[in-house]
Parts: structure tokens; C-alpha cells; sequence
């Protein structure tokens, strides 16, 4: 089995190819992922999502089906990029679901970029400081080393840190749709490069001015994630005004494998209270 899982747009960023694609009709959204992620983890939410809105979604600049530069491929970068595509897909107040560091972009294109949603939903987001597991750490060191190591020990390390994610095992199938990008010399090369890329400056830009957020927001966290421990969002959503905060038992950091129906549900759930008129709804922590 394979999944078959390609944004089938091309849109030019600073001379590079981005994926991206839009499923749906009705007003404007946007899926934005994680690290080391691509799009693909959205692909068994946004056709839910799609049922009510017009959903973006695209791969980061360095990641899934988009151009993987030998250049900046971090956080720093990818805010303005979301901030070309929100130009270039003519949007005005998306609903924005966001997850790990597609959460920082979120905040960033936000607050550093003016861009302006009508909500965001934050699963499980880089927003709090310090940041950076110990094989990041050691990554960040010595970037040219991991980009060199034997290629199927750069695999086996890719599927351990991919399965540190989920609480429930990956199939094969969908273990290879997150490999697929960094996988060949390129695919290597760029991860190594984007794990070395990781820095706190990009959420310490930001983190100070989460009181000036301008939308509704609710935080949505795997119970379980030993990525980014629970009390950070707990941390987030007391910084952000009226902000709310769920956590999913029997999840990881990557809810959107452990409990995809959680995550739709907590999205639709949101919008149609704030369509209703009755608030962000409830808190759980």
C-alpha cells in the first residue's frame, strides 16, 4: 500500500517551487504542518474541513513535494512565505489550523506580518522557549556529520524520531509517506539541514506579544507528547487572551495520526461556536 498524497499547485517563492493545493468551497481556510512533516499529515482532516470551507494547505519551503534549497529553510523564512501565499491565494481572514512549528508560522505571519484570521486553532505549536530535544541539540552541532552518516542509518534514526511522535504505531504505509521526503542524498541533506536550522530567536521574536493576538484561539495538545510537554501549552494559553485549551488523551505530539477524528471534531466544534456566537467553548487541562 501506498498514500497517495501530492499538492498538486506550484507557486515561485524567492525563486523556488512550493506544493500546494485547495480542496472544498465555501470561506477561506488554512492547514499549515509540522517539522519533519509535510502536508500529508493533514490528508485525513481537511477533506472533513472541506465539507465547510475552502482549504489550503501546501509543504513549507524544504519540506514534502517543495523545493528542498541548499539555503534558509528555517522558521525565520517560512512566515514570509505564508505571507506570499496568503497574498497570492487573495485571502481575507481565513479560519488557520496550524500545528508544531506550522504553529510558530501561524504566529509569526500574525504578528510579524500582519496577516489577519478570522480563528486559529494551535495543535500542539513551538510558541514557548527554550525548545529542542537532545538530538536536536547534537544536530545543530554537528549538521555536516548526521548529513553524512550511511544512508540507512540516517533512516533508521528518521524512523525512530518519526515514531517518537505518535503513540500509536505507524503503518508501513504511512511510516513511508513522512520517510519519502528525506530519504536520497537531497532528502538527507535537507533534513539535517532544517533540524540544524532550529533556533529559540524565532519564538523569542514573537512570544512576548502573544496579548496582541487579534482572532479567537483554541489549543489542542496530545496528552502524551513528549515532544513539547503539556504544561508549554498550558503556558501559551494563559499568554493569549482568552484562549482555550484541550488536551487528547492517547495522543503524542502528532494528534493528527492518534486521533485525527479529535482534531476535526475540536475544529468544527470551534467554528460553529464562534458562528453561533457562543464563545471558543469549553476548557479542558
Amino acid at each position: 500500500m501506498t498514500i497517495e498524497w501530492r499538492p498538486p499547485e506550484r507557486f515561485v517563492f524567492q525563486g523556488h517551487s512550493i506544493a500546494w493545493g485547495v480542496m472544498g468551497e465555501g470561506p477561506p481556510a488554512v492547514v499549515l504542518h509540522g517539522t519533519p512533516f509535510s502536508s500529508v499529515e493533514w490528508r485525513r482532516i481537511a477533506p472533513w474541513l472541506a465539507k465547510q470551507r475552502r482549504v489550503h494547505y501546501f509543504d513549507m519551503l524544504g519540506y514534502g513535494w517543495s523545493d528542498k534549497p541548499d539555503g534558509d529553510v528555517s522558521r525565520g523564512v517560512q512566515n514570509e512565505l505564508f505571507a506570499a501565499l496568503y497574498a497570492h491565494w487573495k485571502l481575507e481572514r481565513p479560519d488557520v489550523v496550524a500545528h508544531d512549528f506550522g504553529g510558530s508560522t501561524a504566529l509569526r505571519g500574525h504578528l510579524l506580518n500582519g496577516l489577519e484570521f478570522r480563528s486559529l486553532v494551535l495543535i500542539d505549536p513551538v510558541a514557548i522557549s527554550p525548545q529542542g530535544s537532545p538530538l536536536v541539540q547534537a544536530a545543530r552541532q554537528n549538521e555536516k556529520v548526521f548529513a553524512g552518516l550511511p544512508a540507512y542509518v540516517h533512516e533508521a534514526i528518521l524512523r525512530a524520531y518519526i515514531d517518537g511522535a505518535t503513540d500509536n504505531s505507524l503503518r508501513t504505509d504511512e511510516m513511508q509517506a513522512y520517510l519519502r521526503p528525506w530519504l536520497g542524498d537531497e532528502g538527507q541533506k535537507a533534513f539535517w539541514r532544517q533540524v540544524a536550522q532550529m533556533d529559540d530567536r524565532y519564538t523569542e521574536e514573537v512570544e512576548w506579544r502573544y496579548g496582541e493576538i487579534r482572532c479567537p484561539v483554541t489549543i489542542l495538545w496530545g496528552e502524551n507528547d513528549d515532544w513539547i510537554p503539556v504544561k508549554d501549552g498550558r503556558e501559551l494559553a494563559r499568554r493569549i487572551p482568552g484562549a482555550t485549551f484541550q488536551t487528547v488523551p492517547g495522543a503524542k505530539h502528532l494528534v493528527q495520526e492518534d486521533a485525527p477524528e479529535a482534531v476535526a471534531a475540536t475544529v468544527l466544534q470551534f467554528w460553529r461556536s464562534l458562528e453561533a456566537g457562543w464563545g471558543a467553548g469549553s476548557v479542558s487541562v
